[in-house]
């Protein structure tokens, strides 16, 4: 399957910026069933330099200044993707339960713990809670296979959370999505998240987008698609397998990988300083589309 993403975030600034420096992972990566065909960032004003490295855990990041004096600026992201399904994997992936992932997790190599390790603990958005791995643990029990004990917390998680944008933001604390059961995707991501590391086991989040389809009968509407993010849970001798929470499903070939780490805070879209401006508004737009 083949895909063309666009991502434009835009900023309307109350007074003038003479110097901004940014970061972001905006440039789609690689994956074992994800290709980047092709890439751009289009910048306005044109940046002073522009570096594009890779990050502890393999992603694209970048980076960029401004310096001369602005009151907008937008960033666009282009880029065509190609995605295999993994379905493959999970007809083939070892079937260990998941007390026996733990384990393995647990007496893992230095050459294994170099990939998970980082995944195993907390993070800035994932602190360890009791009340998480309470919540986790009705859909581990003894024995249960690691995948459909997976399978089992998403739906748990899709069928008592409420999918609303107006509650949550980045700074809401993990204890307030549990107490209330709402929030977005990128909560129902870290709640995931947190269950699985207070069980022993391994899990990233995931940024990128998904395709999305216009309900019967209605015409598909450009720049209305937005930013997603799913979580990667690792199977000792199998590898990391996707799994979207907040549409209860195995992640296919219509989610477009960007970037991965512990959690949001490190595959933040775009983010940077800026001197002067003031108060500024942000806009951004994505359309993601199929190509033939």
């Amino acid at each position: 399957m083949r895909y063309q993403v666009e991502h434009t975030t835009r900023y309307e600034y109350q007074g003038s910026v003479s110097l901004c420096h940014n970061q972001g992972h905006l440039l789609p990566r690689d994956t074992p069933h994800q290709v980047c065909l092709q890439s751009e960032l289009q910048i306005t004003p044109q940046p002073t330099d522009l570096i594009e490295r890779c990050d502890a855990f393999g992603n694209r990041r970048v980076y960029f200044s401004v310096e001369q004096p602005h009151q907008q600026q937008q960033v666009t992201m282009l880029a065509r993707v190609q995605i295999d399904s993994e379905l493959s994997l999970f007809e083939t992936a070892p079937a260990p339960s998941w007390e026996e992932a733990r384990e393995s997790l647990a007496a893992a190599r230095a050459a294994t713990l170099l990939e998970v390790g980082p995944f195993l603990y907390r993070s800035h958005y994932v602190p360890y809670l009791a009340a998480l791995r309470d919540y986790a643990l009705p859909s581990f029990p003894a024995d249960q296979r690691l995948l459909d004990a997976v399978r089992a917390l998403i739906g748990r998680i899709h069928a008592d959370f409420k999918y609303d944008p107006g509650f949550t933001s980045i700074a809401t604390p993990l204890e307030e999505v549990l107490e209330h059961r709402r929030g977005v995707c990128q909560d129902f991501a870290h709640l995931a998240l947190g269950c699985l590391r207070s069980l022993g086991l391994a899990a990233r989040y995931v940024s990128g987008y998904l395709e999305t389809i216009p309900p019967p009968g209605q015409e598909r509407l450009v720049g209305t698609d937005a930013s997603h993010a799913w979580i990667s849970v690792y199977l000792p001798d199998g590898g990391w397998v996707d799994f979207d929470p907040t549409n209860n499903q195995q992640v296919l070939d219509n989610h477009i990988t960007v970037a991965w780490g512990r959690d949001f805070a490190d595959v933040v879209p775009l983010k940077g300083v800026a001197f002067g401006g003031g108060e500024h508004k942000l806009k951004v737009a994505v359309d993601v589309q199929r190509l033939a």
